[in-house]
Parts: structure tokens; sequence; C-alpha cells
């Protein structure tokens, strides 16, 4: 097979994945507006299913509290970042939206788990949100892309106010979620897209 033939066969494949990808995140959006219409025909219930700090029963919060919020005005309000910035990650591909999800996720639950006060509950997406708007700005920097610089300077400018002020102590915002979300997108881009260094 040709050069030509062989690319040519890999753009029809290429966005599949970039199909799946998009798929995906949008998979996501559709559970956590399923989960908090069943939620609210439950008067709330599914909420004690979040994060519990400290609680050994609070760890199935690291993974529920993404797809649990406290009302359709919270939804709504990740919903549109969360869409926006997972679309963006998902042209890289199914297994790179899914694998920043992971890491941010899990980032973000356990650091919530083992920092924020006992006794309260910590539920939204707003953690992935603030992970996937850190990857996308930090991710040129291992990636050294043109093409990623400038997506991580038009997310900078759009979010960088709410990243800034949404880790800053506030009560009754989960603002540790979105701290550590944040260090989960750092991280996401350091482990998945951070390149060799040049030889000498």
């Amino acid at each position: 097979m040709s050069a030509a033939a062989a690319a040519s066969s890999s753009r029809p494949r290429a966005r599949r994945d970039v199909e799946r990808g998009l798929a995906f995140v949008a998979l996501m959006a559709v559970l956590m507006w399923v989960a908090e219409i069943v939620d609210a025909g439950l008067g709330g219930d599914l909420d004690a299913y979040g994060i519990e700090p400290r609680d050994t029963d609070g760890l199935v919060g690291v993974a529920a509290a993404p797809f649990l919020h406290g009302g359709f005005g919270h939804l709504i309000g990740n919903t549109v970042p969360f869409l926006l910035l997972g679309g963006a990650i998902a042209l890289a591909g199914l297994a790179r939206v899914a694998w920043v999800t992971v890491i941010v996720a899990a980032i973000a639950g356990v650091g919530t788990w083992l920092t924020a006060p006992a006794g309260t509950v910590h539920i939204g997406a707003s953690g992935i949100v603030f992970g996937y708007a850190t990857y996308l700005i930090s991710r040129a920097v291992f990636s050294r892309s043109l093409v990623h610089a400038a997506i991580g300077v038009v997310v900078l400018a759009l979010y960088g106010t709410t990243l800034a002020t949404g880790v800053l102590p506030e009560d009754g915002i989960s603002w540790q979620g979105h701290l550590f979300g944040g260090i989960g997108g750092v991280v996401a881009a350091w482990v998945l897209d951070a390149r060799a260094p040049r030889p000498a």
C-alpha cells in the first residue's frame, strides 16, 4: 500500500475515533441529566452518594459525584462547559478524553475525600470541568504544540477568572473539588502529552 493510500485509509478511522470521543462526552452529560431527573423524583435521595470526606462509605462518591447535582441550575451550569471543554479534548480521540476524565475524576475525588471538612457531602461535575480546563491550558507545555498552545490561550481567556476564583475557600462550594480537579488536569497533561527530551 502506498503512503498516500495509507494516509487516505487512516482518515476515516481518525474521524470515527473523534466521533466516539464526542459520543463519550455526550453520554456522560446525558447520564448527569438522567441522574438529576431521577433524583428529583426521589426527593434528592441520590445526593447521599456524593463524596463524604474520610468516611469509607463516602468513597463511592469518587465515581458517583460527577453525575450528581444539587438541582437543575447546578447541572446546567456544569453541562455547558463540560460539553465545550470535553468536546475540545475529544478531538484527540476517545482514548484521550476517557483517560483525561479518569485521571481528573480520581484526583479530584480522592483529594476532596482527604481534605474537605468531615460531615459534608460533595457532588457535581465541576471538578472534572476544572480538570478539563487545566488540561487544555497546560498540555502545550508538555506537547510543545503550537495548536495546543493556541487552544490553551482561548480556554485561559474564557475560564481563567473562574479557575482562579473557584479554588478559593468559600462556604457551600466544593472548592477542594475544583482545586484537585485542576491539579488532575495538569497531571493528565503530564502523563498523556509529555514528549521525550530531544537528544543533544
